[in-house]
């Protein structure tokens, strides 16, 4: 019972970010960034993409032969992010995104130690 409340944690991660994909307008909000500025399409298409993470969250959630790729795809995000943050000189700007990520990562652990562990 455990593994599912995991997994819909990590899917809570990503749902502001996914949102995103439903209601542009809410990337200046998040990000800065206005609605004429030609990197507000790159950060819809990066919503697009939280959305696909969410979703394989919530699926690993139910599905638990989804749950080793669901691990790759939530670490590939997660841990990319956190690493090109540090390795960018912690920029003040995107703290909140990687405090979130890096509360996530203890749950992404243990679902990835459920997951592989068989």
């Amino acid at each position: 019972m455990m593994q599912p409340i995991l997994w819909l944690v990590l899917a809570a991660v990503h749902a502001l970010p996914a949102l995103a994909f439903f209601r542009p307008a809410s990337l200046t909000t998040l990000y800065g960034i206005s609605a004429d500025n030609p990197l507000f399409l790159l950060m819809q298409h990066r919503a697009a993409l939280f959305l696909a993470v969410f979703a394989a969250c919530v699926f690993a959630a139910f599905v638990p032969e989804g749950r080793r790729l669901a691990v790759i795809v939530v670490g590939i995000s997660m841990l990319s992010f956190l690493i090109l943050y540090f390795s960018a000189g912690s920029p003040a700007p995107l703290r909140r995104i990687a405090l979130v990520d890096l509360a996530g990562l203890p749950v992404l652990l243990a679902v990835a130690w459920s997951a592989f562990r068989a």
